[in-house]
């Protein structure tokens, strides 16, 4: 069992208890959060709360969430991309269309079980059944550096670096419009779709997130940009970009629904990666170029300019 404290603050005044979970706890689902508190395992200013309960604005919320189901994740061997390793970390060039852990209709195939065969024992359990040695996660449709962690210790020291921004990730995207600005950043909350619980959404009473963005060039109709996280919600990137008028190109979800011609998926690399090693504390900074797909979107602009 894991046991969460949540602070509600003004902003959340007036927000029911169990969407505002679904917002605050990433992989909960507004019906996974009616779940909890139906079983007793949420408590608002100390005392069980019911799903329709209203936050006042300044309770301190526990939740104790389940263990992870125990299911059987088997090694695989599926080629992987390693840009580093070690006795503690490694780092993976994740292709697009790879899914990383195990999850409803994609029980085997993912990254995880790559790992598993790849690494053998040697993989954090921090992550449960399902997600052994995984610090963060990267869309299936995403391509990128990935880092996952080979023993508890070294997790362990990488959570607490993306909890306080010195594990930065590094993208490229190509995003339809142009922007007016050379750099930007986008601070708004994201949570739960209200609506579409498939999708993410800016909402008021969502988690804080933080993206930084700057121009690298400009074509006609579209840019290419790099954008810097710092913080790590579920399609981040993805739901900034799309909220300040610029969805990434080939994103169906959150942008145009027609699929792009010879784009599988939206057109958004993790480029860079950098760390303070878990044990040498050394500062790691790795790269990788930009896959094929993404590279042939970049000339086809290009050749319009």
């Amino acid at each position: 069992m894991e046991q969460r404290i949540l602070k509600a603050t003004a902003e959340d005044t007036g927000a029911r208890l169990d969407a505002w979970l679904a917002g605050q706890l990433e992989g909960v689902s507004r019906s996974a959060a009616v779940r909890l508190l139906e079983e007793g395992q949420v408590t608002c200013g100390g005392r069980p709360a019911a799903k329709n309960t209203r936050l006042q604005g300044d309770e301190t919320v526990c939740v104790t969430l389940p263990d992870p189901e125990v299911v059987d994740v088997v090694p695989q061997n599926i080629p992987l991309d390693i840009v580093y390793e070690d006795d503690d970390v490694v780092v993976v060039n994740k292709p697009k269309g790879l899914v990383v852990h195990p999850a409803p209709g994609h029980p085997d195939g993912t990254l995880v079980n790559a790992l598993l065969y790849h690494c053998g024992d040697s993989l954090s359990g921090i992550g449960g059944e399902l997600r052994p040695g995984i610090v963060h996660r990267i869309d299936r449709d995403t391509s990128g550096l990935i880092i996952a962690a080979k023993n508890d210790f070294a997790h362990q020291k990488l959570s607490a670096q993306l909890q306080d921004h010195t594990l930065a990730r590094t993208y490229e995207c190509v995003v339809v419009g142009n922007l007016k600005a050379d750099s930007g950043t986008v601070d708004a909350p994201i949570g739960r779709h209200p609506v579409d619980r498939k999708k993410m959404a800016v909402v008021a009473n969502g988690r804080s997130a933080v993206t930084h963005w700057e121009v690298i060039a400009r074509y006609p109709g579209y840019t290419h940009v790099r954008c810097r996280l710092e913080t790590g919600r579920t399609h981040q990137i993805r739901v900034h970009m799309a909220r300040i008028g610029h969805p990434i190109l080939g994103d169906t979800v959150y942008g145009a629904k027609k699929p792009v011609p010879g784009l599988r998926g939206q057109c958004l690399h993790a480029v860079g990666l950098r760390f303070v090693h878990p044990r040498t504390g050394e500062m790691v900074e790795l790269s990788c170029p930009l896959p094929e797909e993404f590279q042939e979107v970049l000339r086809k602009l290009a050749a319009k300019k």
